[in-house]
């Protein structure tokens, strides 16, 4: 059994992080409907999700991964990105980076990246494999 580790995050974005789940982007959706339910693996991934005064577009808490899809509107924030990532990896976050349009344009491949990233670190943070796992 892992023990998962306990994350904190500013309340304050709870509203926030609920808008961008109810305005979330074209590929934030696609890749959204291949990770919800435990789709991948039987982890257990969620969206738009606060994390100290963050919000990273997917998380899932067993593994400590974040999963961000970057669009055009990243191109104009990239020291940011770089701070708020380098935050959260002190953290023991992981982060897995995605272009909008490999998301629109290769789905399949970007599921099978994220599931050859947790095939890769699943013993990472002292966590194992949920029971029943199917690859």
């Amino acid at each position: 059994m892992s023990k998962e580790k306990i994350i904190s995050y500013n309340p304050k974005l709870k509203e926030l992080a609920k808008q961008l789940r109810q305005n979330s982007t074209l590929s934030e959706v696609l890749l959204w409907q291949q990770l919800k339910g435990k789709q991948i693996m039987n982890y257990s991934f969620h969206r738009q999700k606060p994390i100290q005064n963050y919000i990273v577009d997917l998380f899932c808490h067993e593994l400590m991964l974040a999963i961000e899809i970057d669009g055009v509107t990243h191109n104009e924030k990239i020291a940011y990105d770089i701070q708020r990532q380098e935050r959260l990896e002190s953290l023991g976050i992981h982060f897995l980076r995605f272009h909008d349009s490999d998301v629109k344009k290769n789905l399949a491949g970007v599921v099978e990246a994220i599931k050859m990233w947790i095939c890769m670190h699943e013993g990472d943070n002292g966590h194992t494999p949920p029971a029943g796992t199917p690859l």
